[in-house]
Formats: structure tokens, C-alpha cells, sequence
């Protein structure tokens, strides 16, 4: 493939499918199995290889290593795959690793993610869209993150974490059961301190609804009470505040299918 926007040093295989309008700079290195969109930008020294697919509007930065087979010894080098959306900043030295078939095969990361320097996603970790993962986080494999998620930097994840929508974590956390949606909190090991209330409110949600987030919170954390106790009394505040019930019901749903168990207070 021959583009003016192809730095005379990159190395693009002949079967990698690249948008017109892609940017490739010095000395970066594009697989025969990788498909990029339009308006995309990869940056010099970058590695993009493995059965990689890439949306439209991502900008790599220097040094990334996107579509390494995963670092799992069980790794026989199947075929399996990274999706990225679009819209995504990669920044420097971020490294994500394809899945395994132990797995479903594909390591995904969706839309208007930032994800900043010296970030590792491991194999099968499935990323959603408009999170923002800070400098050194280090995500091992199978982990979930939902939608408008922070996690703050050099914070570490084990293994099969599961890490809900709109959640804030602090910075250098230890994070070793599932964090459910809406909360705040640091610590190694985590400790939940309340509800994300201000990020709740930059993204639309009704002071009635935060109060509501609230409540539940507290059956959660501060009534003694076990997660499916909880779980039933949330059901209540649905039937009294159904302007709040969808808020309430992702908290419950993911609950619901928790297997390692939510991080709790200290």
C-alpha cells in the first residue's frame, strides 16, 4: 500500500486494509490482519499486529503495542481477535494484548475511550465506551468495564474483576472483587466511599435520581444488610421513585450477576 500519509519507514503488510485518509508514521509496523478506519492516526514506533480490527478517529500515540497475542501460557496461537471502536486516544507505551479461546476469543474496546500512558489490557477484557483509564493501570485478563468508568492511574485489576458503569476509583487501588455501578472509591484493597454523585450530574442524571443512587448505596453498605436483602429493598425504591427505576435496575442487574463478589467498606 502506497499513501502520502505512509512515512516511507512504516511498514504496512500487503494484507492489512487501511482507510485512504490513515496516517502511519516513522518506523511503526502494520499486520497483514489489520484493518483500521478512516480518519485514524498511528504514530511512529508503534506495533499494530494479530487479528486486529479498528474503528474510525483513533489516534495511537508513540510506541503503542495493539493486537499482541495475549500473555497466557495456555496460548497455542489460535487466530482470536481486537476490536476497537472509534474515537479513541491510545497514548504512549499502551499495550493490548488480543483473546484466547478459553475466552471469547476477542479482546474489545469500544468508543471514546482515553486510555493514557503505560496501560496494559489483557487478553479478553472487554472495555465499553467513554471511560477513561489513567497512566499505569494495569487490567489483567477477563476483566469488564462499563460504560463512563475511571480508573485511576497505577490502580491494578485481578483477574475476572468486574468494574460498573460510572464508577470512580482512585488512584494506585488494588482491585480484587467487583465494583459496582455509580460508586467512589480508593484504597488496596478498594473501599467504596459513596456515590459518584458529581460525574453522575455532569452526565445528565437528576438530582432526584443521585438521591435515589444514594439510598440504594446506603442498603448496600451502611444497613448490615446481605447483597440480596439489599437487592429486595431496591426493589421498593423502584415502585417509589419509578422516574429512577432504570438507574436503579443497572445497579441490580449487575448485582445480580456478580460471581466474585462486590468490594465492600472496611
Amino acid at each position: 500500500m502506497t499513501s502520502s500519509l505512509i512515512h516511507p519507514t512504516a511498514i504496512v503488510a500487503p494484507g492489512a486494509q487501511l482507510a485512504a485518509d490513515v496516517a502511519v508514521g516513522p518506523y511503526s509496523i502494520i499486520g497483514e490482519h489489520v484493518s483500521i478506519g478512516a480518519g485514524s492516526i498511528v504514530g511512529p514506533h508503534c506495533v499494530i499486529d494479530g487479528h486486529t480490527r479498528i474503528g474510525a478517529n483513533n489516534n495511537f500515540y508513540r510506541f503503542c503495542s495493539i493486537g499482541g497475542m495475549p500473555q497466557d501460557k495456555k496460548y497455542a496461537g489460535e487466530p482470536t481477535c481486537l476490536e476497537i471502536g472509534d474515537g479513541n486516544t491510545v497514548r504512549e507505551y499502551v499495550t493490548i494484548n488480543t483473546g484466547t479461546v478459553q475466552d471469547v476469543g476477542t479482546t474489545r474496546l469500544g468508543d471514546d475511550n482515553w486510555i493514557m500512558a503505560y496501560v496494559h489490557i489483557a487478553h479478553d477484557c472487554q472495555i465499553g465506551s467513554h471511560t477513561v483509564i489513567a497512566n499505569s493501570v494495569q487490567l489483567a485478563g477477563h476483566i469488564h468495564i462499563d460504560d463512563w468508568a475511571i480508573v485511576g492511574g497505577l490502580s491494578a485489576s485481578h483477574q475476572f474483576v468486574r468494574i460498573g458503569a460510572h464508577t470512580m476509583i482512585g488512584g494506585t487501588s488494588s482491585i480484587r472483587q467487583d465494583i459496582p455501578p455509580y460508586i467512589i472509591g480508593a484504597g488496596d484493597p478498594f473501599r467504596p466511599v459513596g456515590i459518584n454523585s458529581e460525574g453522575l450530574s455532569r452526565r445528565g442524571f437528576s438530582a432526584e435520581t443521585i438521591g435515589v443512587l444514594k439510598d440504594a448505596y446506603k442498603l448496600l453498605y451502611r444497613r448490615q444488610l446481605s447483597v440480596e436483602q439489599a437487592v429486595e429493598q431496591m426493589a421498593e425504591l423502584q415502585q417509589q421513585h419509578p422516574e429512577s427505576h432504570q438507574a436503579v435496575q443497572v445497579l441490580v442487574d449487575f448485582l445480580k450477576a456478580s460471581t466474585r463478589g462486590i468490594a465492600r467498606a472496611q
